[in-house]
């Protein structure tokens, strides 16, 4: 089967740190260019030093893995022989864009979150359906072997009583699109979503908030942090905290009824990354070193078997239907305070 011709919309760094990386080792995709902004198709319009800044970043792209650079996104979604389209793009732009590509009858994998809202993620997912094209949210954590491993192992702990997760890291600049409310900014979509997608994976489709709160900023107009207990239909809970003007932090602790299960990388582990998982029982502790992984390469790769199988692609729809329940939830419960 040939290889699926792929452009990438933006020169975004993390396309370029993980992305490219992974798309050059593809057994499913051929990496073809990046596409650089025109007039209209950012928020407002941009000064001449912010174009020669993106048009030096999509050469960097060329430079190193190749490919051509596409005077604007409308370019790449009309190439004909481009069949998916990665979107690395803000929050608030992946609605339009990925509505766009969709259209154009490409199949979009779209970095988290999804979308800013459960409306516009529910028309993204009719359309693709209608489509027959697949939609892949990147939480590539959720596809790291060390995931695999821990569920092999909970058992060790006994019956488990509390899921415990944290994500936080220190403030990255007024710049970061984090910090931007217009460009869908907030620690809820970004370090929050995080949490609340493993939560989501050791809870399962009932998976409910009960609790959450959420601190402002007032300065940028955003949430900065906040946490939330989620609870199944099994009564199992989740206990989950984010920030993003903290000390970093990103650990997982299983608490059962024989012992803890606690790692420190479980949402960010980088390629040659090896996680340590820490098991307690009693006065005994055993540290495990696992094996590297390419979560990013693996992530991809499901993407293409999406676009193959149209069972898991309707599988993925309803993940990204959970996974936005979850953060809807967060939001009805603040705004009814």
């Amino acid at each position: 089967m040939a290889k699926v011709k792929i452009g990438v919309l933006c020169p975004s760094e993390i396309a370029f740190r993980r992305c490219l990386p992974a798309l050059k080792q593809s057994l499913d995709f051929e990496y073809v260019g990046v596409a650089v902004a025109e007039a209209g198709e950012w928020f407002g319009e941009p000064t001449p030093e912010q174009v020669e800044a993106e048009q030096a970043k999509a050469q960097k792209f060329v430079d190193s893995y190749g490919g051509k650079i596409f005077k604007g996104y409308g370019e790449l979604l009309n190439d004909t022989e481009v069949r998916a389209v990665y979107i690395p793009l803000p929050p608030a732009l992946h609605f339009r864009w990925a509505k766009k590509a969709l259209l154009a009858g490409k199949h979009v994998l779209l970095e988290k979150p999804f979308c800013t809202s459960v409306q516009d993620m529910e028309d993204l997912l009719k359309l693709a359906a209608e489509k027959h094209l697949a939609v892949h949210e990147n939480y590539m954590f959720v596809y790291h072997s060390q995931l695999d491993w821990i569920k092999e192992h909970m058992a060790e702990i006994g019956e488990l009583r509390l899921i415990r997760i944290d994500f936080g890291f220190p403030f990255r600049g007024a710049n970061d699109f984090r910090y931007n409310k217009e460009l869908g900014g907030g620690a809820l979509l970004d370090c929050g979503g995080y949490t609340l997608k493993l939560a989501g994976y050791f809870l399962g489709d009932s998976a409910r908030v009960t609790t959450s709160q959420l601190n402002m900023q007032p300065e940028f107009g955003v949430d900065i942090g906040g946490s939330a207990t989620l609870i199944n239909a099994e009564g199992l809970a989740a206990q989950v905290a984010f920030g993003m003007d903290n000390s970093y932090k990103c650990s997982l602790e299983l608490w059962g009824s024989k012992g803890t299960l606690y790692t420190n990388r479980i949402l960010t582990a980088p390629v040659g990354y090896e996680p340590q998982v820490t098991i307690k029982l009693g006065n005994n502790e055993q540290v495990y070193t696992l094996p590297a992984d390419d979560s990013f390469g693996k992530s991809i790769a499901y993407f293409g078997e999406c676009i193959e199988n149209e069972v898991e692609r309707a599988k993925h729809y309803a993940e990204i239907r959970r996974q936005a329940k979850l953060v809807a939830e967060i939001r009805e419960k603040e705004q009814a305070k």
